[in-house]
């Protein structure tokens, strides 16, 4: 469970006053919290989901995680999942991208080298594909690579689509998310992020 259910559990607490003669004559001038350790808990806990949430705005991710067989994108920070997007890879999700124009979603570790806020796509992050490795294997089948690989939105014109997008696969070999999604994921992840695109 992370700290967020956590939290968010505990916000359902039952915060409830206590019955009318619940208290002798002797305890009346104990608090109300003092005589309802549920309710001191209960604010305790609502106080540092106050916290975490706020902290979590302020959040800078330090690792991207994408799971292609699952349609997964996790950003992490300390080796810790913060959120986990489903997304849209390449029109040819399966297997890694070899050259330009195969529709398929690269595999293997990229960074973040630039963010583009003004992007057909609404938003983007664009991935340092191709890296070595992949020009080496272009080279030896006498092919292009192809680039501009991204993390990017619908566009503003598609936006409305929103989930609705990732019922297929339909990039040309980029990680897609809602319009809303980039934007949070645009302000969380840093350039320079790693990001590990697994099979």
């Amino acid at each position: 469970m992370s700290l967020g259910s956590f939290v968010g559990d505990a916000k359902s607490l039952p915060l409830r006053p206590l019955a009318a003669g619940a208290e002798s004559p002797q305890s009346t001038r104990k608090s109300h919290v003092r005589s309802n350790p549920t309710a001191f808990i209960g604010i305790i806990l609502i106080a540092c989901g106050a916290f975490a949430q706020s902290a979590d705005k302020n959040t800078r991710v330090d690792r991207i995680l994408i799971l292609k067989s699952a349609h997964t994108m996790t950003l992490e920070n300390s080796g810790q999942p913060l959120k986990t997007y489903k997304v849209a890879l390449g029109g040819q999700p399966v297997g890694a991208k070899k050259q330009q124009g195969d529709h398929k979603t690269p595999e293997g570790v990229y960074i973040i080298d630039a963010k583009n806020p003004h992007s057909q796509f609404y938003e983007a992050l664009h991935l340092s594909y191709p890296n070595s490795e992949d020009r080496t294997q272009a080279r030896k089948l006498g092919v292009s690579p192809g680039g501009d690989v991204e993390i990017h939105g619908l566009g503003k014109k598609y936006g409305w689509i929103g989930a609705g997008h990732r019922l297929s696969d339909w990039t040309d070999g980029c990680i897609a998310v809602t319009n809303e999604e980039i934007e949070e994921i645009f302000r969380l992840v840093p350039t320079g992020t790693p990001v590990d695109i697994r099979p």
